[in-house]
C-alpha cells in the first residue's frame, strides 16, 4: 500500500486515541440502503473481511474509510422522466406544471433506486501521532475532508485543519524555478504548471521538460508564476507540489523501496507492516522539510 496523493491536516499531538477501535467499530462501514444513495464508514486497512479497523506501528495509525455509492445517472432518470411526461401529454392533453414533474422524477428515483448498482470505493489515511498529521490519500480536498469528517464522527472530536503555509506557496516555488536555493535534498524534477497572475490568464502546462531553461525563464520573466512543481526528496520520493499544499503523483522511487528488498518476510500480514512502515517514514521526512520550506503553521495544542 503506497498512498499516490498527500493531502494532510493537522492536528494537536494531545490527541486521544484510547479505544480507538471500540470508537472506530461505532462507525464501520453499513451496507448502502435500498433507498439510500450512499454510504460512509471505517473498515479494515487489510480488506473488508479484516476485522481490525486499524493498523498501528509506533507512532503511525492507518486506517481506512470504504463507502458505497448507488449509480443513478442524471441522464436516465431525465429521458424516463421525458417520456412519462410525453405519456401523460397525450393521455391528459397537457403538460403536467412545475410541482407536479418534480413529484413525477422523485417517483422515478424512488422506483430505480434499489435497482441501481452499487459502486464501493475506499480511501486510506494516516495518522502521524508524533508530528500531529493526518495524511489522507486524496487529491481532491473534498474527499480529504469527507475523511477527516468521518474520523471526527468516530472520535467526537478531532480538531484538524488544512495546511496553512506563512509563506506564499506560488512565490516559493516560482522562486525556486528560478534559480533560489532549495532546501537541502530538494531537486526538481521535470513537471510544472505556470499561470498568469490575472484571473482567467494563461495557464502553461510543461510535462517530461528540463525546467532550468530559457523557454521557462521566459515565461517567468513575462509574470507567469508556478503553482504546480514536480519535485524529488533526495533518490526516495517523487511527486508534484502544489500551491494549495497538496502533494500529488505521490511515488517511492528506487532509494526507498530498495529498503524493502533488504527485509525478510514470510507473509502477507509481514508484507503490508513493512510497506506501511516504509510510507509512514517517507511521509514524515517529507512533512518535515515542507514544514521547514514553507513555514507550515502548528495546530494549536
Amino acid at each position: 500500500m503506497f498512498f499516490r496523493n498527500l493531502t494532510i491536516f493537522r492536528f494537536p499531538t494531545s490527541l486521544d486515541l484510547t479505544d480507538l477501535d471500540t470508537r472506530l467499530a461505532d462507525c464501520a462501514l453499513k451496507p448502502v440502503g435500498p433507498m439510500e444513495l450512499s454510504s460512509r464508514g471505517f473498515i479494515s486497512p487489510f480488506g473488508r473481511d479484516g476485522e481490525a479497523l486499524s493498523h498501528s506501528i509506533g507512532d503511525a495509525v492507518w486506517l481506512s474509510v470504504g463507502s458505497e455509492e448507488r449509480l443513478l445517472p442524471g441522464a436516465v432518470v431525465n429521458d424516463l422522466l421525458s417520456k412519462k411526461l410525453a405519456q401523460i401529454e397525450e393521455k391528459e392533453g397537457r403538460r403536467p406544471g412545475g410541482r407536479a414533474r418534480k413529484r413525477i422524477k422523485e417517483e422515478l428515483v424512488t422506483e430505480l433506486l434499489p435497482r441501481a448498482f452499487v459502486r464501493p470505493g475506499r480511501t486510506d489515511a494516516l495518522l502521524d501521532l508524533e508530528h500531529g498529521i493526518c495524511v489522507v490519500d486524496a487529491s481532491s480536498r473534498k474527499s480529504a475532508e469527507n475523511v477527516a469528517s468521518e474520523i471526527r464522527r468516530a472520535l467526537g472530536s478531532f480538531p484538524a485543519l488544512p495546511l496553512n503555509a506563512e509563506v506564499a506557496p506560488r512565490a516559493m516555488l516560482t522562486g525556486w524555478v528560478a534559480g533560489d536555493a532549495l532546501p537541502e535534498g530538494l531537486s526538481l524534477g521535470d513537471e510544472c504548471e505556470l499561470k498568469d497572475a490575472a484571473d482567467k490568464g494563461a495557464v502553461v502546462k510543461c510535462q517530461r521538460h528540463e525546467l532550468a531553461c530559457d523557454e521557462i525563464g521566459k515565461h517567468l520573466e513575462a509574470g507567469k508564476q508556478v503553482t504546480r512543481l514536480a519535485l524529488a526528496l533526495d533518490d526516495h520520493v517523487s511527486f508534484v507540489l502544489g500551491e494549495d499544499l497538496v502533494v500529488r503523483k505521490f511515488k517511492l522511487l528506487d532509494g526507498a523501496v530498495d529498503q524493502l528488498e533488504s527485509t525478510d518476510r514470510d507473509d502477507l500480514r509481514a508484507e503490508l507492516d513493512a510497506r506501511f512502515a516504509l510510507m509512514a517514514g517517507e511521509t514524515r521526512r517529507l512533512f518535515s522539510v515542507l514544514e521547514s520550506a514553507l513555514k507550515l503553521s502548528k495546530a494549536e495544542a
